[in-house]
C-alpha cells in the first residue's frame, strides 16, 4: 500500500520577492534613521559644548569686568589719598566722603597701621580684634597695587573677600588699606550669569580650594576638596591637576576657565540627560518618520508587484487547473514579453491534451465492453471449479483431523503408560518411606515413655532433696540456739573476769599474779563472744542460702511435674501418629495394586492406537492426492478468471484515469 503524499507548501513568487525585497528595504531605512541619530547626537553634544563653553565665557567676562570695576573704584581711593597725603583728621574726612560711593563694599574703603589702628568711615560697622592680624591686612602687606587676597569670614561671620595693599604716606607706621566684598554679591553675579539654560556654576579659590559662589548657598567657604559629592571631589582632582579642559564628570558635562587677575578657577556644567533630552525626542521623530515611510515604501513596493506578477498568477491557476484535472480552460494573455510567449505555448498544451485524452477515453470504453464479456465467462468457470476444490478440501480436512485425533489418542495412552510406570515406581518409594516413618514413630513413642518414666523419678529424688534440705534447716537451728548459749556463758565469764580483776587490785600486791588470770580469762571469753557471733552470721546466711535453695528446688519441682503432663501429652500424640502412620501405609500398598491395573491397560489402549493411526496415515494419503488434483482444476480456472479480470480492471483504470480530467465545458455536456 503506497503512503499517501503530503501536499507541498507553496509559496508564491509574489511573496518570495516581497519575502526578499522587504526586509532590505526597512533595514535601509532604519540604518539612514540610526546614522541620522548618531549624528544628531554629535552635532547636539557639540552644539551643547559650544554652548556651555560661551556661557562659561561670558560669566567669566562679567566677574573680571566687575572685580576691575570695583577694584578702579578702589584703587582711586588709594591714589586719592596718596596724593593728599593727609593728617589724620583729614584721612577721616576722606574716608567719610568715599562712604557709601560703592555700593557694594558695603563698609567702605578702610585702613590698618603697623601700630594696630584702625581708619574707618563714620557709619562704617568694620570691626577688628587685632589689625595687623587680619588675613586682609596680611595679604596687602605683600603687594603696593591693589588686589584680591583669599575667601574669610568677617567679624558678622559673612564670607567676604578684600582688596588690599600698601599705602604709601609719610609716617613711621605702615599702612594697608582694604576694602570688601560680599561674596553674596559674587554668587548673584555667578548665578545670574549663566546663559545656558539648565547649566550651573560655581566660583573656587585654587590657593585653598574655597568655593567663592555657588548656586547652593550652604556651601559657599567650604572647601572643594573635602566634600563628598562626586561632581564637586572631581573638580577637585581636575583643579589640584592643573586640567581645566571639558569632561564629563559623574553624568555632567564640566567646562572650567580661569578669572583674569585672579587664582580663582569658574566652572561651569549641566546635566548629560538634559542634553540628550533633545536627541532623545528628535530619535522619537526620526523613528515615527521611519515607520511611516517603511508603510508608505511597503505599499507602493506591493502595488508595483502585484501590477508586474499578475501574468504569471494567470499561467499558475492554470497549470494548476489542468494538475486537478481541468483541460476546459484557456490561458489569455496579451503581453508581449517572456511572460505572453509562456502563457501562448500553455494554452497550445492544454489543447493538445484535451484532444489526446478525449481520443483515450473513447478506447476505453470500448476495452470496457470486451472485458465485461470475458469477465462473465471467466467467473461461471471460477465458480464450477472453486466449488469442486471446496468439497476435496472439506474430505481432506476430515481425513486429517481423523488421523490427528488418532495419533493424539496413542500419544495420549502412551504417555499414560508412561505417567503409570512412574507413579507405580514413586508409590514402591512411597511405601518404604512409610515403612521407615512407622518404625521411627515406635522408636519415638519408645523414647518418650522412657523420658517420662525419667522425669517421674526426677520428681521424687527432688522431694527428697526437699526432705534433705528441710532437716539441714532444722539443725541449722539448733546450731544457732547452741551458739546463743556459748555467747551467754561467754559474756557472764567475761563478768566474773572482770570481778575477779576488781578484787585482785583491793588486793594490792597479793592479788596480781590472780589479777593477770582474770585479765586472760577475759580475753578468753570475749574471744569465745566474738566467734561465737561470727559462727552466728555464718549460720544466718547458710540459713538464708537453705531458703533459696528450698524456692528454687519447688519451682524445679513443679517445672517438673508440668513437663511430666507435657511428656504425657506428647507419649498420647505419638501413639495417634504411630496408628495414623501404620493406616497410611495399607492405604499406599492398595494404591499401588490400584496404579498397576491401570499400566495394564493403558499399555493395551496405546497398542489399540497405533494400529489406529496407521490406517488414518493411508486414508489421509489418499485424501491428499484427490485435494492436489481438484486444486489444479481450480488454479486453471482461476488463471482464465484472473485474465479477464485483469482486462476488466485494465479497462476501468483506464477510464478511470480519464474521468478525472475535465475535457468538455458545461455548455458542450448540454449539446451531447
Amino acid at each position: 500500500m503506497s503512503e499517501v503524499t503530503k501536499p507541498k507548501r507553496v509559496v508564491k513568487v509574489r511573496d518570495k520577492f516581497l519575502m526578499f525585497i522587504m526586509p532590505a528595504v526597512i533595514i535601509f531605512i532604519i540604518l539612514i534613521i540610526v546614522m541620522a541619530g548618531i549624528l544628531s547626537e554629535k552635532m547636539i553634544s557639540n552644539l551643547s559644548e559650544e554652548a556651555l563653553d560661551s556661557s562659561l565665557n561670558n560669566q567669566a567676562d562679567n566677574i573680571t569686568s566687575w572685580l576691575e570695576k570695583n577694584l578702579e573704584n578702589f584703587s582711586s581711593v588709594k591714589q586719592t589719598i596718596e596724593a593728599l597725603n593727609p593728617s589724620e583728621e583729614e584721612l577721616q574726612e576722606i574716608l567719610d566722603s568715599f562712604y557709601g560711593y560703592n555700593s557694594y563694599a558695603k563698609e567702605g574703603v578702610y585702613i590698618g597701621t603697623s601700630s594696630g589702628k584702625l581708619y574707618k568711615a563714620s557709619d562704617s560697622n568694620k570691626v577688628s580684634q587685632s589689625v595687623t592680624s587680619e588675613t586682609w591686612y596680611k595679604d596687602g602687606l605683600t603687594r603696593v597695587n591693589l588686589n584680591y587676597g583669599q575667601a574669610y569670614e568677617d567679624f558678622k561671620g559673612d564670607p567676604i573677600i578684600s582688596a588690599s595693599g600698601i599705602v604709601n604716606l609719610d609716617g613711621d607706621d605702615l599702612m594697608v588699606l582694604g576694602a570688601d566684598l560680599s561674596l553674596d554679591q559674587i554668587s548673584i553675579i555667578v548665578n545670574s550669569g549663566v546663559k545656558m539654560e539648565d547649566a550651573y556654576s560655581f566660583l573656587v579659590d585654587t590657593n585653598d580650594n574655597t568655593i567663592l559662589a555657588h548656586p547652593d548657598s550652604s556651601i559657599v567657604s567650604t572647601n572643594l576638596s573635602s566634600s563628598s559629592d562626586k561632581l564637586l571631589s572631581g573638580v577637585a582632582t581636575k583643579i589640584s591637576n592643573r586640567d581645566y579642559s571639558i569632561d564629563v564628570i559623574n553624568d555632567y558635562l564640566v567646562e572650567m576657565t580661569t578669572i583674569s587677575g585672579t587664582d580663582w578657577v569658574l566652572v561651569s556644567y549641566i546635566e548629560e540627560d538634559i542634553i540628550m533630552s533633545s536627541v532623545y525626542v528628535l530619535i522619537r521623530r526620526l523613528a515615527i518618520i521611519a515607520v511611516i515611510a517603511i508603510l508608505l515604501t511597503s505599499a507602493v513596493i506591493i502595488f508595483i508587484v502585484n501590477y508586474l506578477i499578475k501574468p504569471i498568477s494567470k499561467i499558475s491557476d492554470g497549470v494548476t487547473a489542468m494538475a486537478d484535472g481541468d483541460f476546459t480552460i484557456s490561458i489569455d494573455c496579451t503581453s508581449n514579453d517572456e511572460i505572453g510567449l509562456m502563457s501562448e505555448k500553455v494554452d497550445d498544451f492544454i489543447i493538445t491534451m484535451r484532444n489526446m485524452l478525449k481520443s483515450v477515453a473513447n478506447e476505453s470504453d470500448k476495452l470496457q465492453d470486451q472485458s465485461r464479456t470475458s469477465d462473465v465467462v471467466a467467473k461461471s468457470m471460477y465458480e464450477a471449479s472453486n466449488k469442486q476444490s471446496k468439497a476435496m478440501q472439506n474430505l481432506n480436512s476430515t481425513v486429517d483431523e481423523l488421523a490427528k485425533a488418532v495419533n493424539e489418542i496413542a500419544v495420549n495412552a502412551q504417555t499414560l503408560t508412561d505417567v503409570v510406570s512412574d507413579t507405580r515406581d514413586n508409590s514402591t518409594k512411597a511405601n518404604e518411606a512409610m515403612q521407615e516413618s512407622v518404625e521411627i514413630s515406635q522408636q519415638g513413642k519408645t523414647d518418650m515413655e522412657k523420658l517420662s518414666y525419667a522425669m517421674t523419678q526426677i520428681q521424687k529424688s527432688i522431694e527428697v532433696l526437699l526432705l534433705s534440705i528441710n532437716k539441714v534447716g532444722d539443725a541449722s537451728e539448733q546450731i544457732t540456739g547452741i551458739v546463743g548459749l556459748i555467747g551467754e556463758i561467754a559474756e557472764e565469764t567475761n563478768l566474773l573476769s572482770l570481778n575477779a580483776s576488781i578484787e585482785a587490785a583491793r588486793a594490792g600486791e597479793a592479788g596480781k599474779g590472780f589479777a593477770v588470770v582474770a585479765g586472760e580469762i577475759g580475753k578468753l571469753a570475749q574471744n569465745s563472744a566474738d566467734n561465737a557471733q561470727n559462727i552466728a552470721k555464718l549460720i544466718d546466711q547458710i540459713r538464708n542460702l537453705i531458703s533459696d535453695v528450698v524456692s528454687q528446688a519447688n519451682t524445679s519441682a513443679e517445672d517438673i511435674k508440668s513437663n511430666t503432663v507435657l511428656i504425657d501429652t506428647a507419649v498420647e500424640t505419638f501413639d495417634k501418629i504411630y496408628e495414623n502412620i501404620a493406616e497410611s501405609n495399607n492405604l499406599v500398598i492398595e494404591m499401588i495394586e490400584g496404579v498397576t491395573r491401570v499400566d495394564d491397560v493403558a499399555s493395551n489402549v496405546a497398542a489399540i492406537s497405533q494400529e489406529q493411526a496407521a490406517s488414518a496415515d493411508e486414508i489421509l494419503e489418499t485424501s491428499k492426492q484427490m485435494v492436489e488434483q481438484a486444486d489444479n482444476i481450480t488454479r486453471n480456472s482461476q488463471d482464465v478468471a484472473a485474465n479477464s479480470e485483469e482486462l476488466a480492471s485494465t479497462s476501468s483504470k483506464l477510464t478511470s484515469y480519464v474521468s478525472k480530467f475535465k475535457l468538455e465545458t458545461d455548455d458542450d455536456e448540454e449539446e451531447v
